[in-house]
């Protein structure tokens, strides 16, 4: 039985990772439930948790619609994708720390499915785009 769980979460600015309940600020952000993406595979038990504002309507709005890329491209890119992000996060002196804060656990030989490879390629867009940050040598676009 396979129990591994990939978790990726993402909090920028004054966006909480502890809960989403917020004493409300006007100048500052509001994480809401529509903030927070859960991408799983619950046949293989894996999932991502990404909370970022924004992106959940970014999925919606913008990213490519499912079907688009095949899942063998976007192993392939989440591959490179997540190796770079990875030997960003070991290096906040060189990489801003508030972006990069946690490790990605992502076996290229675990097959995660569609929808977690889906979810994940473009969250790296997103965060590409938005944070104008260039993970590879594939220049982001949607």
């Amino acid at each position: 039985m396979k129990n591994a769980i990939l978790i990726l979460l993402i909090c920028f600015g004054a966006v909480s990772c502890n809960s989403t309940k917020k004493v409300s600020n006007s100048s500052e952000p509001k994480t809401t439930e529509q903030d927070t993406v859960r991408i799983a595979n619950d046949e293989l038990e894996y999932e991502i948790i990404i909370i970022d504002p924004g992106y959940s309507s970014w999925l919606i709005g913008r990213a490519r619609p499912k079907g688009y890329y095949s899942q063998q491209f976007l192993e392939t890119r989440n591959r490179v994708l997540v190796t770079e992000w990875n030997n960003r996060v070991l290096q906040p002196q060189r990489y801003n720390p508030n972006l990069y804060e946690m490790r990605i656990d992502y076996d290229p030989n675990i097959d995660y499915g569609y929808e977690v490879n889906y979810k994940l390629y473009n969250y790296f867009i997103y965060f590409q785009l938005t944070y104008k940050q260039q993970l590879s040598s594939f220049i982001p676009r949607i």
